[in-house]
């Protein structure tokens, strides 16, 4: 699904660019028993995983394994290119929740990251977008996912490797984001694959990413037919 007609309208692209953060928290690497990296590790969805929050995740026939992951979504106010960190949130329109949606067996088997992240419906957003000028780098927020009411990740913004600002400056030193283009920045400990036992995600379930001083994108799973 594609953004909201008020999202297009706001920053006239109905289809951005969406990058994406890998292993940037640390207590996420922690339960991996792996380092965090030396830099950011990027990868992207395509814009046809966008979902409105309360729009159906579908999934699909092709995985049996399938997380949510909740995440900041940094939102870009205006065209960047090279930016320095320093200067990084004169560029941002502001954040809102995402989770990054991940067919986690797909991921394993295909050694690379494009078909378990961009099926559509794998980018739930929304619904708010609060301004930088509330919360700032938005370094300290608490972000939760919940699977039926059950939580399973529970962390602070402040366990990011790379926060707000160096994400903003590395992004637009590879790519020039346009206003409207999303960054995830990563997501904490607690997603199903790395539980014991494993948690996927199944039909009917209502899964919540909520971050403190932005709100919750609530999404019921489906089957795709």
């Amino acid at each position: 699904m594609r953004l909201s007609a008020s999202w297009a309208e706001r920053f006239g692209r109905p289809e951005p660019k969406i990058v994406c953060v890998g292993l940037n928290y640390h207590d996420h690497a922690a339960e991996q028993g792996v380092a965090p990296p030396r830099e950011p590790a990027l990868f992207a969805k395509l814009p046809n995983a966008l979902c409105e929050s309360g729009a159906p995740i579908m999934l699909p026939t092709e995985s049996e394994h399938v997380d949510a992951e909740a995440e900041l979504a940094i939102v870009i106010g205006r065209s960047a290119s090279r930016v320095s960190s320093d200067d990084a949130l004169d560029f941002v329109a502001g954040y809102t929740c995402a989770n990054d949606v991940s067919a986690r067996d797909l991921q394993f088997r295909d050694a690379q990251w494009f078909r378990s992240k961009s099926f559509d419906s794998f980018c739930p957003i929304g619904p708010n977008l609060v301004p930088v000028a509330e919360l700032g780098d938005a370094s300290d927020l608490h972000i939760v996912q919940r699977i039926n009411g059950a939580t399973l990740q529970d962390s602070r913004t402040s366990q990011l490797v790379f926060g707000v600002r160096s994400l903003v400056a590395f992004v637009s030193s590879v790519c020039t984001l346009e206003p409207g283009d999303l960054i995830l920045t990563g997501t904490p400990a607690g997603v199903g694959w790395f539980r014991e036992p494993r948690t996927r995600l199944c039909a009917g379930d209502v899964v919540d990413v909520e971050i403190e001083g932005i709100g919750v994108v609530r999404n019921p799973v489906e089957r795709a037919r």
